[in-house]
């Protein structure tokens, strides 16, 4: 079970991280927001998410391959056991 980083974020204690960031671009993020952990924090969580979104997708469809294998093979076997010496 995977906890998303939305739900995971406002119950779980926040600590410093050092970060290394482009000078200028963490000059230009200041002019939108007065609050950049906070920016940050939020952008983190929505790649975490994406990032879990984009993985069990993955894990979806290779279950599908898995399973229309199974049944190909279920249905007329394999190509290697007209050729097995055993």
């Amino acid at each position: 079970m995977s906890i998303s980083a939305s739900t995971a974020a406002p119950t779980s204690r926040k600590r410093a991280v050092n970060l290394s960031l482009n000078g200028g671009l963490v000059a230009q993020a200041k002019a939108y927001t007065n609050n950049l952990s906070a920016t940050m924090e939020a952008l983190l969580a929505d790649y975490v998410t994406q990032q879990q979104q984009t993985r069990l997708a993955r894990q979806k469809l290779a279950d599908a391959c898995v399973s229309d294998w199974n049944a190909v093979h279920a249905k007329l076997g394999s190509f290697a056991d007209a050729h097995s010496t055993l």
